[in-house]
């Protein structure tokens, strides 16, 4: 791996207060080295946006603008982040390999087509894009299809015709991808997730505002945030097709469930449990529920656990997508170095857990 990159995984891993830094200063400088996304409003940026700032804890930061769209975030139409290219040859390598999948009509293309257009070595291309994007070029190509097959189906075209125009040579690979990427079938996905029926309520906890959310099977969501607005509407864009409903005597039990945990009432939170995963994700989340409360694991040591030792970036992603927070308590994986690292819910309510478990050790 090149010098420039090792400086620039260096930079997102390590010094992401900078980043924050140039987003709070609006610093051009930055522009073009990376974007940051909001989770409150869907949008991501370039540093230089002239919009209202953003609160922290609803900040991520990405290399790249193909990054931030492959997670689900759109492009502000006030700073068109889109349109920014970067000074680095290795980002740059990346965001050409980018345009050759977007444009390739959903037809396959395989890596070392992709390598022999970019002039690099398959292995080459394939570990940096992997290190910069978090997912493979292949990978990639399938998120893209995906979004396309829902954004079709969100303008009305029916599931079919979305399918093979989303690039699918058959049906059958994007109902193998459906319970990970729809959260439900194709079909049920296209009648605007009819027959899909979240149930949630919001209280305090001594985090701040605690919703948790659940299905007739279980739960499916638990978040931390300051406002029931914010936690509302972030429910609503993760689940936007299926029907959401407030019900407070419903799903009391369940927040009490939550809140006594955090009092250090109840040692652990024993709920029925309703989420959708991967393979890998289920592996990992079943791993952090057996770390102790009181103890951290690095992320290396995660990926040890589940017997796949080279997995440690996949790994940190099934932590940051946990979508129960607390119940599977990613919060207790830090860095090598024993920083913090993220949490998608703010590094202060993680740096506060660890605390109080620590100290009920």
């Amino acid at each position: 791996m090149s010098a420039v990159l090792n400086e620039q995984m260096s930079m997102f891993s390590d010094n992401q207060d900078d980043f924050w830094n140039a987003v709070m200063s609006k610093d051009r400088g930055f522009d073009g080295q990376f974007v940051f996304a909001v989770s409150s409003t869907g949008i991501y940026c370039r540093p230089s946006c002239p919009s209202r700032r953003p609160k922290r804890e609803n900040v991520s930061f990405f290399a790249l603008p193909a990054a931030a769209e492959s997670a689900g975030f759109r492009a502000c139409l006030r700073c068109h982040p889109e349109d920014v290219r970067t000074t680095d040859p290795q980002i740059e390598m990346v965001q050409q390999v980018c345009r050759l999948i977007e444009t390739s009509d959903g037809e396959s293309i395989t890596l070392a087509a992709l390598s022999e257009q970019v002039g690099v070595s398959s292995f080459h291309l394939q570990r940096t894009f992997k290190s910069i994007m978090g997912m493979s070029p292949s990978e990639y190509a399938e998120t893209r299809r995906v979004n396309k097959f829902k954004q079709s189906v969100q303008a009305g075209e029916k599931i079919t015709g979305a399918i093979y125009d989303a690039g699918f040579g058959s049906s059958s690979r994007l109902y193998e991808l459906a319970p990970s990427q729809l959260g439900m079938t194709p079909a049920t996905y296209g009648k605007g997730g009819r027959g899909a029926v979240i149930h949630f309520a919001i209280g305090d906890s001594p985090l701040g505002r605690l919703l948790v959310a659940a299905t007739d099977k279980g739960v499916c969501s638990v978040r931390l945030g300051d406002s029931d607005e914010q936690l509302t509407t972030e429910l609503q864009r993760e689940f936007f097709a299926a029907e959401i409903r407030l019900d407070e005597s419903r799903l009391q039990p369940a927040l009490n469930a939550v809140v006594d945990h955090l009092n250090d009432k109840t040692p652990r939170i024993d709920l029925p449990l309703d989420i959708r995963a991967t393979a890998f994700q289920r592996q990992v989340w079943e791993q952090l529920q057996k770390i102790p409360a009181g103890k951290t694991y690095s992320y290396s040591e995660v990926a040890k656990g589940i017997g796949q030792e080279k997995a440690v970036r996949a790994v940190a992603r099934a932590c940051a997508s946990n979508p129960v927070a607390l119940v599977i308590p990613c919060h207790r994986v830090i860095r090598e170095d024993k920083s913090l690292g993220g949490y998608r819910w703010g590094l202060d309510r993680k740096k506060k857990l660890l605390e109080r478990e620590a100290r009920a050790k």
